[in-house]
């Protein structure tokens, strides 16, 4: 199976492009590919789909095998896997999710594409929720769904917040039936936060697009941030704008890809070919 290696500030997918490679079981593979040192090693899988209603579609399967509803750093690398393969000519683009339908705009340096903007669809904040962890401890986090769940969590440092402990907790709280992605999130200044993820069935990552865009959207809520701001996360930055007019969350960040290469299923699991 042929796949490349893409990465939005280091969240980084193994990508197939299914419009060459045969259908799989894409869970197991998730499983079995998105391990370091065992597999390629990646925060998980990515395919490129024909899409009846749009221009692609993309969907996400998290290093445990999940199925995630979207995925804001794996859509830019798809725009820029499409375009720099010449799948497409187009520099705006409709791309289908379990989500719905997200627009994103190329940008382009010497005819490769350098960023890209995603129009990431209307944010719900919801209200704050107390969260009881196993030792008693108490965490209040504001709940706000992108198409996929993230709770947001506002920390004095982020650094040196234990995000593997009680990101880990949080996540499978009987309060979250679908488990949740953990933002925390430390308000540096109004034009910028500094976020740490857990993201939902991979662990703590460099980054995420959808997690960006619901730290502001929380952040603003509270009086915390404009609504225009830079989002650093371990692995870079991201502009993040919410219109809220519009009701409209904008996210502007690179694309980077790594390498190609071919896998021979059957060196992993003779049943995954």
């Amino acid at each position: 199976m042929r796949f490349t290696k893409m990465h939005g500030l280091g969240n980084d997918y193994i990508f197939v492009n299914t419009f060459d490679e045969k259908a799989h079981d894409w869970p197991e593979l998730a499983r079995s590919l998105s391990p370091f040192h065992y597999g390629i090693g990646s925060d998980g899988l990515i395919l490129i789909e024909p899409s009846a209603t749009d221009d692609f579609k993309m969907r996400i399967f998290n290093a445990d095998g999940s199925e995630g509803e979207m995925c804001g750093n794996g859509i830019r690398c798809v725009a820029k896997y499409v375009y720099d393969n010449r799948m497409t000519t187009k520099t705006d683009l409709s791309i289908e999710t379990l989500a719905g339908s997200k627009h994103v705009s190329l940008i382009l340096e010497a005819g490769r594409v350098a960023a890209v903007r995603v129009d990431m669809g209307s944010p719900v904040v919801k209200k704050e929720v107390s969260m009881k962890l196993w030792n008693n401890q108490v965490i209040t986090g504001l709940p706000v769904s992108m198409g996929n769940p993230h709770i947001v969590v506002f920390v004095k440092d982020v650094v040196s917040f234990d995000v593997m402990s009680i990101g880990s907790q949080i996540e499978t709280l009987p309060i979250f039936p679908n488990r949740t992605n953990v933002e925390f999130v430390e308000a540096a200044e109004p034009d910028r936060l500094k976020m740490r993820v857990w993201e939902r069935g991979s662990g703590e990552t460099l980054a995420c697009g959808t997690g960006a865009c619901a730290s502001l959207c929380a952040a603003v809520s509270k009086g915390y941030c404009d609504p225009c701001a830079t989002v650093r996360v371990i692995g870079g930055d991201l502009k993040i704008e919410w219109d809220q007019q519009a009701n409209k969350v904008f996210m502007t960040g690179p694309a980077t890809k790594v390498f190609t290469g071919d896998v021979d299923l059957k060196d992993i699991d003779p049943a995954l070919s």
